[in-house]
């Protein structure tokens, strides 16, 4: 049984830093590529960024690049998301997911996480 656990969410305000972590357990982690989404309030579910399985390949919504980092720890069966210079728009729900990437390394979530909440004060 997969389990996909996020943490680090909370309130902060504009401008802030927050760093979202994902424990994952009961695959190996190091075999799979790794994705966060997000979703804000009346909203569709939008990709954010993506990790392939060793950290060597990596993608960015447009929305989020040069503010967010993405990176995993295999060590630690655990991906994190460094999100900079936070906007209120960037108020969602956080998810992660194991992923399957296509060829032109579009993620396509396996498993999901049950998400973390992020809200940017302005």
């Amino acid at each position: 049984q997969v389990q996909v656990v996020e943490s680090g969410g909370g309130l902060v305000q504009a401008g802030g830093s927050l760093r979202l972590s994902c424990v994952v357990s009961g695959r190996t982690f190091s075999s799979y590529a790794m994705g966060w989404f997000r979703q804000a309030p009346g909203k569709e579910r939008e990709f954010v960024s993506v990790i392939d399985e060793s950290g060597s390949r990596i993608n960015y919504a447009d929305s989020v690049k040069g503010r967010f980092i993405i990176s995993r720890d295999n060590a630690k069966d655990t991906v994190y998301l460094q999100m900079n210079s936070l906007d209120p728009e960037d108020t969602a729900v956080y998810y992660c997911a194991v992923v399957s990437v296509t060829t032109h390394f579009v993620p396509q979530a396996l498993y999901w996480g049950q998400g973390t909440q992020v809200t940017v004060s302005s």
